[in-house]
């Protein structure tokens, strides 16, 4: 989480814009469209109902109270959100988060029902092309480098490794 960190020189995409549609490995029809304020009780639901085994770095929190509180924070924040929706349930959530360094962290947490689905790769691209279309030049992430689906996916997106002095890597990306 440097305030120096490098980012490359060229960006990466093409990224689609939200809304997106697509048809996920599992047959469903899901919808990726940035967050409204009416779509905070579902987002709520899906975290509370997040299964412990898949929380990281100490998110999602583990209690409503907590899961309330940090959905409003990332939502009323300056940075920005997409859902993914499976009709009235919420299959996954991404965001942007402002670093204060002009930069942004993004993070991306798929319901386990949905996971190894396509959604993780849809999510985060439209992110990415709605975080393009509303000025956002810089992103990174840390995963824990154990995780060889998340590092995977990240750079097929485009993420390149910034740095891997821990048992985390850093990961970068221009938009």
């Amino acid at each position: 989480m440097s305030p120096d960190r490098r980012f490359p020189d060229e960006p990466a995409g093409p990224f689609p814009e939200p809304p997106q549609t697509f048809t996920d490995r599992e047959g469903r029809d899901i919808e990726v469209r940035p967050f409204e304020e009416g779509d905070a009780e579902a987002l709520v639901s899906m975290y509370v109902d997040f299964d412990p085994a898949d929380r990281a770095q100490g998110i999602p929190p583990a209690t409503e109270p907590r899961v309330r509180n940090w959905v409003e924070t990332l939502t009323d924040g300056d940075g920005l959100n997409v859902v993914a929706w499976d009709g009235d349930e919420v299959a996954g959530h991404a965001t942007l988060v402002p670093d204060g360094n002009s930069s942004y962290e993004l993070a991306i947490f798929v319901h386990q029902e949905y996971q190894r689905a396509g959604i993780g790769s849809h999510l985060i691209r439209t992110l990415l092309g709605y975080g393009r279309q509303e000025g956002i030049g810089k992103v990174w992430l840390t995963v824990e480098r154990w995780n060889r689906a998340a590092v995977n996916l990240y750079r097929n997106v485009g993420f390149e490794t910034a740095d891997a002095e821990s048992f985390e890597l850093e990961m970068v990306l221009r938009l």
